[in-house]
């Protein structure tokens, strides 16, 4: 059985993973006989944000405990992942991709990325197995990676307009595809960057998992 890494970002679309992206990406992956192996940094977030009121809350929460929520517990902190166990990786979106596992969200171009994230990604793609990020996460590739690739966010030309800055090439994409750089297997979808409904969010992850696993051959 095939073991998909799906990093994890908190539990929330404002501060943490996307629920409905994540849980669809689990779904996904057991439909299409594989395994989910599911990470998440053990570190505090970034910031706590009422999902009610969208403001933010003066509180600290540890982003693996969080995320935990999402898997039933069913979790380990990504420092401990492995490229060698797994046959490949997919990143779902939510602000958390843009807080907890980079900061993209407050530095745009200048942004980092958190470092078990990128050895884990570069492990991967050494190893010629494929990765798929989702929603905002593709807007860490760039700074994964030290040469273009082929990704999408969707259609937010804004948003474009700073991963072309940060030397990749964006593709506009309709939110039930995907785009795949071929050469580099790294395969991204719009998701909720542009998903009214958590189907239309489906209709694009569903690909992205099933693309990503017939790269895994």
């Amino acid at each position: 059985m095939k073991k998909i890494g799906v990093v994890l970002s908190g539990c929330g679309v404002y501060d943490g993973s996307e629920v409905h992206e994540t849980v669809l990406t689990l779904l996904a992956i057991a439909r299409n006989g594989a395994q989910a192996v599911c990470f998440a940094p053990d570190k505090s977030q970034s910031d706590v944000i009422n999902h009610l009121s969208r403001e933010s809350l003066p509180e600290t929460r540890n982003v693996l405990i969080e995320a935990a929520r999402l898997t039933r517990g069913n979790i380990a902190p990504l420092a401990a992942a492995r490229s060698a166990d797994l046959d490949a990786l997919i990143v779902p979106g939510g602000f958390g991709a843009a807080k907890n596992l980079s900061n993209f969200a407050s530095q745009g171009s200048e942004c980092g990325v958190d470092a078990d994230l990128k050895a884990l990604t570069l492990a991967m793609h050494r190893e010629g197995k494929p990765v798929g990020f989702m929603c905002i996460a593709p807007a860490m590739l760039p700074k994964i990676f030290d040469f273009p690739l082929r990704i999408t966010i969707g259609t937010d030309i804004d948003t474009a307009e700073v991963l072309e800055e940060m030397g990749a090439e964006h593709v506009p994409c309709p939110v039930d595809d995907i785009v795949v750089d071929e050469d580099n297997k790294v395969v991204t979808t719009p998701a909720y960057m542009l998903a009214q409904n958590i189907a239309e969010a489906a209709a694009g992850i569903d690909k992205l998992v099933e693309r990503v696993l017939v790269l895994t051959e």
